[in-house]
């Protein structure tokens, strides 16, 4: 994996501190040319993964990026599905199974499993989550996706559920289909470390809050240290700066320290703060 990956949060209005701040960013990114420009600015500071939802409007900056694969050589995708929010919406406007059937092309199937009282058998499982990831990825068709999320309101959900074998069949599916590396975004570390090598996930990637004021954390800080110190996987910290509490060269500093995180995930809406950042990470990742 690279050692700096580029999200999305800001290009649609999240920001886990200021409300006000997001409806700012919401309104300013309106224009879809006002997220190519950032993009842009991220790919000339040497930039070269974006890890983003798969909201509705991430389709056109796959189009934009197909049609000029010269300007944008060796950009690669970070896909991370399901979109929480645009299965919300449809939730409340279609209900369950028309939701199902808006997104899945095989409505027979999913009808089929209403019908039978929705008890899934692993062979279902397989079939339903296959088909959800496929739905998800039909936007990046022919883009470069070496490693693909698991969102951690799904991922953290099975957890809660105990649906330990829905995360490896993920894997499986993502590594069968897409011959890409599967990912898993979570709000609890260790239970996901626990869960997925119970199901014989070897060395996941998982993607987790890491950050010095033990921010959004579940768990608590130790706890984490304890497990990027000393437990087999690949971790890429994300809310470094704990949502604007920390100064950038101290929160990358303790990040960085930690030789165990291969990769660092930011948001940023100008080409000033990008630069700050990518040569923060890179002078402290040398020393």
């Amino acid at each position: 994996m690279h050692r700096i990956l580029f999200g999305d949060n800001q290009f649609f209005g999240v920001n886990h501190m200021s409300e006000e701040k997001a409806r700012a960013q919401a309104m300013r990114f309106q224009d879809i040319q006002a997220i190519i420009n950032v993009l842009d600015a991220a790919y000339d500071e040497g930039i070269r993964v974006f890890m983003c939802t798969t909201h509705d409007r991430i389709e056109e900056i796959c189009d934009h990026v197909r049609a000029n694969p010269q300007r944008y050589a060796g950009f690669e995708f970070y896909p991370c599905m399901p979109y929480a929010h645009k299965y919300a919406n449809a939730m409340t406007e279609l209900g369950i199974l028309g939701t199902l059937n808006k997104v899945l092309p095989e409505g027979g199937m999913v009808t089929g499993l209403f019908k039978g009282g929705m008890s899934l058998a692993r062979k279902d499982l397989e079939g339903l989550i296959g088909m959800l990831v496929d739905a998800e990825m039909k936007m990046f068709k022919g883009l470069p996706t070496p490693v693909i999320f698991l969102q951690n309101v799904v991922t953290d959900l099975l957890l809660g559920l105990g649906m330990k074998d829905a995360l490896r069949i993920f894997a499986d599916h993502v590594r069968d289909r897409y011959k890409a590396e599967p990912g898993f975004i979570t709000m609890n570390l260790p239970m996901a470390l626990d869960a997925l090598e119970a199901v014989g996930v070897d060395n996941p990637i998982i993607c987790a809050n890491i950050n010095k004021s033990g921010f959004r954390m579940s768990g608590g800080l130790p706890v984490y240290e304890d497990a990027i110190a000393n437990r087999r996987f690949r971790p890429i910290a994300m809310s470094v700066f704990a949502s604007g509490a920390l100064a950038p060269r101290e929160a990358l500093e303790y990040v960085c320290h930690q030789p165990k995180i291969e990769s660092i995930v930011f948001g940023a809406s100008s080409r000033a703060n990008i630069r700050q950042t990518k040569q923060l990470i890179d002078e402290l990742s040398a020393a």
